[in-house]
């Protein structure tokens, strides 16, 4: 089924949005539909009012109704200033003409609400969708799940493989499918996560064979040795050698060649050895991600497994209860 709700940005573009603001006769019409439409924020005024700048009238949002608030939650001044320049996903509610010139009066808080009781939540854990990133924390990133409903994308659940900030997978603006790791229905909170998303240990080694000398990024950095990421849910550990060694240890996020020495599922292991130093470039910071799971054709995930058959050790994420 696709998905309606989308994350903010993602219709401004369109064909149909660009109909449905381009006449005072279209948003009347959005205003009937209760269409959700798109337009750029250009101003946030003294009284945190939010200007959208439309081809046939002024848009503006009242403070109240910029962002939905759950139960008591306070509305915060910075998630209406965060808005300038941006996107932003709206209903029109009336059309008024102030000083002879017509004003679209819209609110974001009423789209929000229409994904929240149409589309969020129907979710339930283990469910794939489409998300953007809207900005990174240390703890984690945060996600826009539709019309700029937030979600938490939090750092341990973007991958198996160790990363110090966010920043070292993800970057603002980018859109990926995610998986609902957990819905907190009193707090209207919904958590999510990507690693199920990125393969088992299986899949991933397979793509690797002890003898070869690859490409990998130096992650974390141990008295016994040098974590090294080979894909986003696959690490081993390399040997330092040479003279280049302590200098290799203060390069977290390095890339670096490394020999694979030996492939151990059993033991979900990797040995490696460390090889010599790569150049470096920005994009070596967010490599591309690749996906075991087609979000276009899986929607679904019930239960995940990452350790091997016969590992020592299991890892795996159960999303839906497993019957007794």
């Amino acid at each position: 089924m696709k998905q309606l709700y989308l994350p903010e940005g993602s219709r401004i573009r369109s064909e149909e949005n660009r109909e449905a603001v381009a006449t005072l006769s279209a948003l009347e019409r959005a205003i009937e539909k209760e269409s959700i439409l798109e337009g750029i924020v250009t101003l946030c005024d003294g009284d945190m009012r939010l200007h959208v700048e439309l081809p046939c009238a002024e848009g503006i949002l009242e403070r109240e109704e910029v962002v939905h608030c759950h139960g008591t939650e306070e509305r915060k001044d910075i998630a209406i200033l965060t808005r300038v320049g941006k996107p932003i996903s709206f209903c029109v509610l009336r059309i008024e003409h102030q000083k002879g010139r017509p004003v679209a009066i819209l609110s974001r808080r009423r789209a929000q609400k229409k994904c929240i009781e149409s589309y969020l939540s129907e979710l339930c854990p283990g469910d794939i969708l489409e998300a953007r990133v809207t900005h990174l924390e240390p703890f984690g990133a945060f996600l826009d799940l539709g019309c700029g409903v937030s979600s938490l994308l939090s750092v341990d659940c973007i991958s198996v493989s160790r990363i110090a900030h966010p920043k070292d997978r993800l970057r603002v603006g980018m859109t990926l499918p995610v998986v609902i790791k957990s819905i907190d229905r009193e707090t209207g909170r919904i958590y999510a996560t990507l690693r199920e998303l990125l393969g088992s240990w299986e899949e991933n080694a397979s793509r690797f064979c002890a003898g070869q000398t690859v490409r990998g990024v130096i992650r974390s950095v141990e008295s016994y040795g040098v974590f090294v990421e080979l894909a986003p849910n696959l690490a081993g550990l390399a040997e330092l050698r040479g003279e280049n060694a302590d200098e290799l240890r203060a390069r977290i996020g390095q890339p670096v060649a490394v020999y694979i020495k030996s492939i151990l599922p059993e033991r979900m292991k990797v040995k490696l050895v460390l090889i010599d130093v790569c150049p470096s470039s920005p994009e070596d910071r967010t490599p591309p991600l690749h996906f075991y799971v087609d979000p276009a054709s899986t929607k679904h995930l019930s239960h995940w497994i990452y350790s091997p058959p016969g590992a020592a050790k299991r890892v795996e994420t159960v999303f839906d209860p497993l019957p007794f």
